[in-house]
């Protein structure tokens, strides 16, 4: 009788037992830290956690914990997010370096000129409150999320997350669980010095490292029953390892953390630290072996993992249909925060009319368009679609505060020689969408550039611009030949002339379908060049002025410009075209005749192998009418001066060496980028130039002139530097070019 109860009590029990069980379902909590380019190591660690099996119930992260965590937690694997991070240039995403293609004419030269820019209003000295607005992660992020855009409560992402700031008014930590999830996140990871405060219900945020680095009490207090930790946070360095002030920065926070990582640790039940010493929070080009760290961390924990991935239910997980955003139609656009700047301004900047189908490349070009006017600290977007698949586009947008800018930059060419610049911006001078500048040019020759500006987008703009060049150099005979008034007894080889110019133009610009632009306007030019080594003038001062007349003109322009680098091209397409008649004179030119000016340019780059481009321009001009004014004709030779007056490089010839009123001129450059940023390169150019090749037919009857140059060239934040050798063979002569700065 004992045998068969003892059967039945066993039965009963394992049936018990195995009841319990299948009822048991742990929750698991997942808690990401802080650290800067160390926090890729997550993405190793969730590969081994997803591998094990292990359900993730809830994500709470920090600052880089913060971005991985969110991503993860919108659907993507740990495989999709090291795909993602590796194919990521975190240069142009940490430094806010925008697409050259996406910036308008006015940026492009910009940008192209100046070294620093520091707030001046007030006519005080300040600084930027950050290196970097944060846009270019706030774009990534907001497409890699865009499958999630319509989730405001972050509860019901597919994995339930949130995420930490810090107030910098108040020193307090802010959990952001709802809202705009790429905004939650880029306010996270605001490192201070680094990216700009982000501002949330009218809160100043900052990277919530400041406060709570680890945020593993409050991912427990959502009911997880066992924690799983990925700390990535730095340990004190020696003084020997301080080595920057983001070095200094980073251990003062984390004289905190790791006190508070006493407790924290004891809350954790799995905790994976990885082994990352060797890096910083900047070691973003270490990425690869920085996610195998994190690997190699949770690997130890593998037993315990598959563990508890037994004892957890897990259903079939909802497929994530990640959207394509390879057109976006956007049917109306909301701004706001508009107070300054109107909204024809905005629209003309984004390169947007409504109702408007456009590519998700152009939409992102022209958000970071907005972003390089600087006149907006913050920008914020969100595309909410209809059920037609139709987008509204809601821009928040916080102007800048700034109004007022001292920027420099420093050059050196062959022709003006060393100088320096120091620049006045002001903007809204007079009126929204203005900007009032004024360079002033010190050095070998003195110079000036003032322009102001009035941005009206899509509808014509206006510009006012007035400058003075001056250089002194030395030019053969044949420059000045139509200039003399007699012939020279001596025989001449070379003069040293002074040649000034003043030009002020009035002018109007609209855009074409983005990319193509177009201008009327006036123009009156004070043209003066003199040589004080030959004659004396009617007041018995030893020099001879060989050209003194003011000219009147109208003029029209076209451009497009697609270069992705102005300096060193790898990719785009470039075309300007220039038509000046000349209607009006005044001065030493008494024999004067309306007469035209025509020039174009057209280029194209493409890259070969990824650090071999090729770029190849053509150009030409011609003259029309007007026989006796010569003062205004092309001049080419030299290299690495800002091209003016018809004046125009051509490597293997001294600057303006070869003269006349028709030019035809080819060059191909063979770029290698043997480092990044560091370029060697081979060029060829050759050129057709003297008086009516058209009409004589010369311009096809063979090549008059041909150079060849090898060089080196360097990309700083100061421009290029550049020094090449260029050989002709006509002249059976070399030239050294030594090209420092950006040019202006």
């Amino acid at each position: 009788m004992k045998k068969p109860l003892l059967i039945v009590f066993l039965l009963i029990s394992t049936l018990f037992f195995s009841q319990e069980k299948d009822g048991e379902d742990i929750k698991v909590g997942l808690v990401l830290s802080g650290g800067g380019a160390k926090g890729l190591a997550h993405i190793g660690a969730l590969k081994v956690i997803e591998e094990s099996g292990v359900r993730i119930d809830f994500i709470g992260g920090t600052s880089m914990g913060a971005i991985i965590g969110a991503l993860y937690a919108s659907g993507y694997s740990a495989n999709q997010l090291d795909s993602i991070f590796r194919q990521t240039d975190f240069s142009t995403l940490i430094q806010d370096n925008i697409p050259r293609s996406a910036k308008t004419f006015y940026e492009k030269n910009e940008a192209e000129k100046y070294a620093l820019v520091l707030p001046f209003d007030g006519f005080k000295i300040g600084f930027p409150s950050g290196l970097s607005k944060g846009q270019n992660v706030y774009n990534l992020l907001s497409k890699l999320t865009s499958h999630v855009s319509t989730i405001s409560d972050f509860s019901e992402l597919p994995i339930p997350f949130f995420c930490i700031a810090t107030n910098v008014e108040t020193g307090k930590e802010v959990i952001l669980d709802h809202g705009y999830l790429p905004r939650a996140v880029t306010a996270s990871g605001a490192l201070p010095s680094l990216f700009s405060p982000v501002i949330i219900d009218d809160k100043l945020l900052i990277d919530g490292g400041v406060v709570n680095n680890y945020p593993v009490t409050e991912v427990k207090a959502k009911g997880m029953d066992i924690i799983i930790g990925v700390d990535v946070q730095d340990s004190l360095k020696t003084r020997e390892n301080l080595k920057s002030a983001l070095d200094v920065l980073v251990q003062i926070n984390n004289y905190r953390t790791i006190r508070d990582m006493t407790e924290k640790r004891k809350q954790t039940d799995i905790y994976i630290q990885p082994n990352i010493k060797n890096f910083s929070v900047v070691s973003f080009d270490a990425g690869k072996s920085i996610v195998e760290s994190g690997e190699t961390a949770a690997e130890a924990f593998k037993e315990q993992l598959s563990e508890l991935a037994s004892r957890q239910k897990h259903t079939k997980k909802k497929k994530i249909i990640f959207k394509k955003l390879n057109t976006i139609f956007i049917k109306n656009v909301e701004i706001e925060g508009l107070n300054n700047y109107t909204r024809s301004y905005v629209l003309g900047k984004l390169k947007i009319r409504t109702p408007d189908k456009i590519t998700y490349e152009n939409f992102s070009e022209g958000i970071n368009n907005l972003s390089a006017t600087g006149n907006f600290q913050d920008i914020s977007y969100r595309l909410i679609e209809d059920e037609n698949n139709e987008n509204t586009l809601l821009l928040q947008l916080r102007e800048s505060n700034s109004s007022m800018m001292l920027r420099f930059s420093a050059h050196y060419d062959d022709l003006f020689r060393t100088a320096a610049l120091v620049n006045f911006t002001k903007k809204r001078l007079f009126t929204n969408n203005d900007i009032a500048s004024l360079d002033l040019i010190a050095g070998d020759n003195l110079r000036y550039n003032f322009e102001y500006y009035i941005d009206k987008g899509f509808y014509w703009s206006v510009g006012f611009n007035s400058k003075y060049h001056f250089f002194e150099t030395d030019v053969p005979l044949n420059f000045i030949d139509a200039d003399l008034d007699a012939e020279l007894s001596l025989p001449i080889n070379k003069l040293s002339i002074k040649y000034s110019d003043f030009t002020n133009q009035l002018y109007f610009e609209t855009l074409f379908r983005r990319t193509l632009i177009f201008g009327l306007g006036g123009e009156h030019k004070y043209l003066r060049y003199l040589s004080e080594t030959i004659g004396t003038d009617e007041n018995n001062l030893p020099r001879t002025i060989f050209e003194s007349t003011n000219y009147y003109s109208a003029f029209g322009f076209m451009k497009y410009d697609s270069y992705d680098n102005s300096f060193f091209p790898k990719k785009g397409v470039y075309f300007s075209g220039d038509f000046h008649w000349y209607l009006l004179a005044n001065g030493r030119n008494k024999d004067f005749e309306p007469f035209s000016l025509a020039k174009a340019k057209l280029g194209y780059a493409y890259t070969f192998f990824n650090t071999i481009s090729a770029n190849l321009t053509t150009e030409g001009g011609f003259k029309w009418g007007g026989p006796e004014t010569t003062s205004l004709d092309f001049a080419l030779g030299g290299y690495g001066f800002k091209e003016m007056n018809n004046i125009i490089s051509f490597m293997g010839y001294e600057a303006i060496s070869l003269r006349g009123n028709t030019y035809l001129k080819s060059k191909l450059t063979l770029d290698y980028e043997i480092f990044r940023k560091n370029h060697i390169n081979i060029s060829a150019n050759i050129a057709n130039v003297g008086n009516d090749l058209f009409e004589t037919g010369q311009w096809i009857d063979g090549v008059d002139y041909s150079g060849f140059s090898a060089g080196y060239g360097l990309e700083t934040v100061l421009g290029p530097m550049e020094i090449k050798y260029s050989y002709s063979p006509e002249r059976d002569q070399s030239e050294w070019y030594v090209a420092l700065g950006y040019r202006f």
